[in-house]
This record gives structure tokens, C-alpha cells and sequence, in this order.
């Protein structure tokens, strides 16, 4: 950060002429000044620094009279701000006879302090000898108070009043340059965990209020450990200087012993955990980009682990999220070259035991690796945004293939599709599921629709959303029912069709007498939905589900997820 003093300039006059006059002419030059410029801050003092004169603009704005100033030496106005080197360099310039200017904080008798635009001239006797000073001065307080809160607001946030990332950046660059290279600095970058939520749900404002209290509490707890800064949003960092690992260990448990606490809103609690990255110099890095790219790194690292998590910078850390950046480059080049395919798994109708739908299953084919499942990179595409072109190359693909089966003569059949929860917070993604449907000329009772049992938290935003796509005339399905959060009630409001039993129940189903099954199949049957069980795999779990009349199956018992013409060869029953 920019030092304060190196702000106020001095100048010397070295090549102006030396001033000799007598002190009939001085007093005629004051005479003439005083006439020219009222607002003048005038004060003559001997070669001593004495003060002989003082005018009556001197005495109001250093708030000391007449008698008190005069005999006094200067250094009663000395505010102690500047380095001793300053006035030096000014007593250096004016013992030589030289004018000098420059801009000079002083200090009032009431103790208040005040900035003044200094010119001292040196009148010099017969032998070239300094012999008094004249000073006239201009207040600029105001001034310079602005320029003040320019550079404080230059180097400080805004909201929460903590240094920024500008002087974060300037301070510990500093202190690299001037610290031996063995003394370690750690760097905690710190992530409020689901922040957005706060601000989703309660409003911009309110999200401010609780970010001036965590930079409160931080700066509170931590002072003279480490400094606080705030980078922006809910993300904060903390410099450690000269510090062991154990500190940074022992800082990170006063960290999270911080969020332990509440807090508070119109009588309400809130609670916060964090995310914390961090890297420590000179293991991890000797400049301060490094360091701080390091800690970021390992921040995202800790929030894949789970909030409230730690971690510190490693290699591994690095080579994981460089393979992660290669993964997602790859992926927007499958985009743009069309790399994904379609396979098909079958629906199985258990009563008439015959193909009545398939499940449209997307794999991304890597000119090198291969095919890649789509748990390898749809939470990297949801995460990116690029979900939302790939679902629209799946609804559009899925279509098309119905409709050319149909084309072909082959029996009617349905497809299920999987619609990620990121889609519904775009707009016009309904009427891309109308435009794909009319374009491709394929009646939408084909088509089914997965949502995801957690969207079902939100019903408020989603029901109406759902209720639209019914409209359309398609089908919609909750896929892995069983594993999410969803109550009854909001089950009786959502307009669905099917429940997909995740296949986690079905693997247990013979060890538990299937009671989580049973629940849900007798629940569907009251409320009038279809039932698919997912991931059947042997005969004794087709047998139980026949026994208690699910309706739908699906699983390798039946067929692994086939490419196209393959799975043309099962539209009979039990072709596969």
C-alpha cells in the first residue's frame, strides 16, 4: 500500500535568487501582501525558528492569540506526523537560502490538526546568512481530508470497512520484498457456505447485514493474529505473517469456533459455516499471485469435500483441478463437434411382460477415452451452464429417434428423459420442449419427463412450472423416489405421473422384506400414480416386485442401456 508520506511533496528552489532585504523592506512587503491576500496565513521567525510575527488568519486556524505565539519556537504546531527527514530536507533548503515548499500537518492548541500549503522565504543579511523566515501559508484541510478518503476508499471495502484486494495486494507484495525468504506467510481464503441462499431468500440487504457482522467478528477475534480483508461478495481472506503451521491450525479453529456462534436478525438465528483454502509461502509459492491462486484452489477443494471443511494447498490439489479444467474444455469442444450419443434402456411392463418405454441415457463418446457416463461429467456441465445446450441436444435426439422408430413401423413406445433442476431456472426452456415436439411433428404422450425428487422442496416455484409442461400433453415422472427430502402433502399438489423407485431400494429388497417398497408401491396405488422400479438385477427381485403388482421394471436383468440398433432388435417382448 502506498506509505501516507510519500504523498506530500516538498519542493527546493535551488536555482532562485537569494533575497536580501532590510527590515524596512519587509515590513513593506508584508504590508503589501497583507493588502493583496487577507485569507494569507502569515508567521516570520528568526534563524532559530523563533516566532517573532504572526497574523490574525495564523492565530485562528492554530487557535493560539497573539501572545501566545509570539516567542514561541515552531515546534508547538508540530503534529508529530511527518518523519524527522522531512523538516531535515526544509531546514537543509532554507539555511542555504533557498525558498521551500511544500504541504505541512499541523497541530492547534485544541488538538485538532490541520493541513497547510507552505512557502518559506529566507531573507538573508550582508555576509549571506539567513537572519528570519517568512511563511505564508493557504489552508488546505478540506482538500486535503478528501484526498484522504480517496486513498482510504482506494484501499478499503466499502460495506464492511475492511482492506480490500487492491491493498491486500500492495501490503503483502511489500512484505515479501523486505522479509527473508524463510519467514512464511499463510494465506486463508475463506467462502461463506451457501451464502446465496441468504440472499435468495431474504433479500440483498439483509445479506449486506450479515456480511458487516461476520467482517466484524473476524476483525475482533483476530486482531494482532492476522489481517482481515474482504475481497468481495462473501469471499474474505486473512495474511498470517510470520507464522508456523500450528498457528495457521490454531487460527482456522478460532475461524470455525466464530461461525459456532449465531446470528442475529429481528430476533431470529442464523447460522453460517465456511470453506477455507489455504497456502503458506515459501512451500507453496514466493509472490503473492501464486499464493493466492494456491488458496482459492484449495478453498473450491474444501467445498467439494463438504461445507465447514479445511484444506490446505497440495499437488494433488492442483493436478485435480487441472484435470478438471481439461475435462471441462473437452466438454465444450464435444459440444461444438456433437460427441454425445444416445443409448436406450428398456421400460418393462411386468404384468404383459413386453418393451412399453425406454429410459434416453446420454454418453459423452471422447475421441480418446471412449465412452464416458454421464455421472463423469453432467454435475461439471450443470456446474458450468453447458447443461443447458446438452439437454436441449438430448430432448431434440430422444425425439427424433421416437418419431424414426414409429417412421419404421416398430411398435409405439415412450422415452423418458431427464430434465436437470438447473433447467428450470432458465427461461424458455418450456417452450423449447414445445418447439422440439412440434418441429420433430411427435405427439408428446411419447414423451416423459424426469425431474429430480428434490425439486420437490421448492414446490411453490416448481408446481406451476410442472403444470405447464402437463399442459403440453407429456408425461412426468420423479426419478430415484425414495432418496430425497419430499413430504406427502407436497406430493398430492405436484402433477406427476410416476414414481421411479431409486435402485438402492431394490438391491436391499430381499434383506429387508422390502418394506420401503411396499410403502411406496401401496402409497402410489392410493394416490394413483404409476410405479417404476429401477436397477432389477435378478429373478428373485423381479419375482418380489410381480408379487406386490409394480407395474414397471427396469435393469440389467432386463437389458443394459443399448445404442440404437440394438435396441430396435428388443421391440418385440423379451427380444433382448
Amino acid at each position: 500500500m502506498i506509505s501516507s508520506n510519500d504523498q506530500y511533496k516538498e519542493k527546493q528552489y535551488k536555482d532562485t535568487p537569494k533575497i536580501t532585504k532590510s527590515p524596512a523592506s519587509i515590513k513593506q512587503l508584508l504590508d503589501i501582501m497583507f493588502a493583496v491576500d487577507q485569507a494569507s496565513i502569515v508567521a516570520i521567525t528568526d534563524n532559530k525558528g523563533i516566532i517573532t510575527y504572526a497574523n490574525q488568519k495564523f492565530c485562528e486556524i492554530s487557535k493560539y492569540s497573539m501572545e501566545e505565539l509570539i516567542g514561541q519556537d515552531h515546534e508547538i504546531l508540530n503534529s508529530g506526523f511527518h518523519p524527522k527527514g522531512y523538516f531535515k530536507n526544509m531546514w537543509k533548503t532554507i539555511g542555504t537560502g533557498h525558498i521551500w515548499t511544500g504541504e505541512i500537518k499541523n497541530k492547534a492548541k485544541d488538538g485538532s490538526y490541520y493541513w497547510v500549503n507552505t512557502t518559506i522565504v529566507p531573507y538573508l543579511n550582508e555576509k549571506g546568512k539567513p537572519y528570519q523566515y517568512i511563511s505564508i501559508r493557504q489552508d488546505v484541510t478540506v482538500l486535503k481530508k478528501l484526498q484522504e478518503q480517496l486513498v482510504h476508499n482506494a484501499y478499503h471495502d466499502e460495506l464492511t470497512g475492511l482492506k480490500n484486494r487492491r491493498c491486500f495486494t500492495e501490503e503483502l507484495n511489500k512484505w515479501l520484498d523486505q522479509t527473508d525468504h524463510d519467514k512464511q506467510l499463510g494465506i486463508m481464503f475463506l467462502d461463506i457456505d451457501r451464502f446465496k441462499n441468504i440472499t435468495d431468500t431474504l433479500g440483498h440487504s439483509t445479506g449486506q447485514h450479515f456480511l458487516k457482522l461476520i467482517a466484524k467478528r473476524l476483525s475482533r477475534h483476530l486482531k494482532g493474529i492476522g489481517d482481515v480483508y474482504r475481497f468481495g461478495g462473501d469471499e474474505f481472506v486473512i495474511a498470517v505473517k510470520n507464522c508456523s503451521s500450528s498457528e495457521i491450525k490454531d487460527i482456522v479453529r478460532r475461524v470455525q469456533d466464530i461461525f459456532q456462534k449465531p446470528f442475529s436478525l429481528h430476533k431470529d438465528i442464523y447460522y453460517f459455516t465456511v470453506s477455507i483454502g489455504i497456502s503458506i509461502s515459501p512451500q507453496n509459492g514466493s509472490d503473492i499471485e501464486t499464493l493466492m491462486k494456491q488458496a482459492d484452489i484449495a478453498m473450491y477443494q474444501a467445498k467439494e469435500i463438504g461445507s465447514n471443511s479445511v484444506q490446505f494447498f497440495s499437488n494433488k490439489t492442483h493436478e485435480t483441478l487441472s484435470k478438471n479444467m481439461k475435462i471441462e474444455n473437452d466438454l465444450r469442444q464435444a459440444i461444438e463437434n456433437k460427441e454425445f450419443v444416445l443409448y436406450y434402456q428398456p421400460l418393462v411392463d411386468l404384468v404383459q411382460h413386453k418393451i412399453i418405454g425406454v429410459e434416453a441415457l446420454i454418453r459423452w463418446n471422447h475421441p480418446t477415452k471412449g465412452l464416458i457416463p454421464p455421472s463423469d461429467f453432467i454435475p461439471l456441465a450443470e456446474e458450468t451452464g453447458m447443461i443447458i445446450p446438452i439437454s436441449e441436444w438430448v430432448l431434440e435426439t430422444a425425439c427424433k429417434q421416437l418419431k424414426s422408430w414409429q417412421e419404421q413401423g416398430l411398435p409405439p413406445i415412450y422415452a423418458a428423459v431427464n430434465l436437470s433442476p438447473f433447467l428450470f431456472e432458465t427461461d424458455g426452456f418450456i417452450h423449447t420442449i414445445k418447439k422440439t415436439l412440434q418441429e420433430v411433428n411427435l405427439d408428446p404422450k411419447y414423451l416423459e419427463l424426469e425431474i429430480t425428487e428434490s425439486m420437490m422442496q421448492d414446490p411453490e416455484s416448481v408446481i406451476p412450472l410442472l403444470t405447464e409442461l402437463k399442459y403440453l400433453g407429456l408425461s412426468l415422472s420423479i426419478d430415484d423416489f425414495g432418496t430425497g427430502y419430499s413430504s406427502l402433502a407436497n406430493l398430492r399438489r405436484f402433477p406427476v405421473d410416476t414414481l421411479k423407485i431409486d435402485r438402492s431400494f431394490i438391491e436391499d429388497i430381499c434383506k429387508d422384506d422390502g418394506v420401503i417398497v411396499k410403502t411406496i408401491l401401496t402409497m402410489a396405488s392410493h394416490l394413483g400414480l404409476n410405479v417404476i422400479a429401477e436397477g432389477i438385477e435378478s429373478k428373485e427381485q423381479l419375482q418380489f416386485l410381480i408379487d406386490f403388482s409394480c407395474p414397471i421394471g427396469q435393469g440389467y436383468f432386463f437389458s443394459r442401456p443399448l445404442p440404437n440398433e440394438e435396441l430396435k432388435k428388443c421391440l418385440t417382448p423379451f427380444g433382448c
